[in-house]
C-alpha cells in the first residue's frame, strides 16, 4: 500500500433486504483516496453514493469486500471499535449542522475531545484554536441559535477539525445555506484543505463539486466516473495540517 493512501476500498459491497427484496447499493466498488487529496463524490438518488459515504464514515460496514483507512482494515470491526476510529480518524460536517443547542459554540467544538478522553485545559486550548481558525473567537461564548447558518456550519467545521482526523466528511455542507454563503463555507474547506488536510465531499450540486480537485461519480451502485477536476491546476504536496 502507497505510505500515503489514507484510504483503500477494494471490492466493497453492500447489500440491504427491503421485505423479500435484495436491494445491492453497491457493487464491488474499489477506490483510493491519498493524503491531502480534495475529492467530491457524486450521484443521484439511488446511486450509491449515501451508502458509500456512510461506509467511508465507519457509520456502516460492506457486506463484502475491505476497508483499509490508515493502513488499517476497518470492514470487520465491531460498533464500538467503529466508534472510536470515527472519533479519531474522522471530522464529520453535516448538511444540518448536528450542533447541540444548549451549548456554546466552544463548548460543541470541545465535544469530540471528550469522547477522547482529552483533559479540560487541553481541550480548551486546541478548541479555541481551532474556533479562531474558522474565524469565529468573537463568536465562541454564543448558543447555536444566536448564530447565522453560516456561523454554525463554521462551528461544526471547527468541531470536524478539533481532533486532527485524517479525513474530513463533508455531507452536503452547502444545503441549508444560501449561495453567498455557501461560497463562503467553500473557500473555508478549500482553505483547509490548503493546509493539508484530506476532504471528501459528498454534494448533488455541480457548482460545489467544482471546488473539489477530483471528482467521483456513482451510479446503480458502481464508480461510473473518477477523473481529476479540469478546471482547477494540480497543486504541489503540502505539509500535513496542524489545524
Amino acid at each position: 500500500m502507497e505510505k500515503d493512501e489514507v484510504i483503500r476500498l477494494i471490492d466493497i459491497t453492500r447489500t440491504y433486504k427491503v421485505g423479500a427484496e435484495l436491494v445491492r447499493a453497491l457493487r464491488s466498488v474499489s477506490l483510493s483516496i491519498y493524503r491531502n487529496e480534495f475529492v467530491a463524490l457524486m450521484g443521484p438518488s439511488g446511486s450509491g453514493k449515501s451508502t458509500l459515504m456512510n461506509i467511508l464514515g465507519c457509520l456502516d460496514t460492506p457486506s463484502s469486500g475491505q476497508y483499509f483507512l490508515n493502513n488499517q482494515d476497518v470492514s470487520k470491526l465491531n460498533d464500538n471499535e467503529l466508534a472510536h476510529i470515527r472519533n479519531k480518524e474522522i471530522g464529520f460536517v453535516f448538511q444540518t449542522f448536528n450542533l447541540l443547542p444548549r451549548s456554546t459554540a466552544l463548548e460543541n467544538v470541545m465535544l469530540p475531545q471528550i469522547y477522547a478522553g482529552i483533559g479540560k485545559a487541553q481541550r480548551l486550548e486546541r478548541a479555541s484554536e481551532v474556533i479562531a481558525n474558522v474565524g469565529l473567537t468573537d463568536r465562541a461564548s454564543h448558543k447555536p441559535n444566536e448564530l447565522s447558518g453560516g456561523q454554525r456550519q463554521r462551528v461544526a467545521i471547527a468541531r470536524a477539525l478539533v481532533n486532527r482526523p485524517s479525513i474530513i466528511l463533508a455531507d452536503e455542507p452547502t444545503g441549508n445555506l444560501d449561495s453567498v454563503t455557501s461560497i463562503e463555507i467553500m473557500g473555508v474547506l478549500e482553505e483547509i484543505h490548503r493546509l493539508g488536510n484530506t476532504i471528501i465531499l459528498v454534494t448533488h450540486e455541480e457548482d460545489i463539486a467544482r471546488h473539489a480537485h477530483r471528482i467521483i461519480r456513482l451510479m446503480d451502485g458502481k464508480i461510473s466516473d473518477d477523473y481529476q477536476n479540469p478546471s482547477i491546476m494540480t497543486v504541489s504536496k503540502v505539509t500535513p495540517a496542524t489545524v
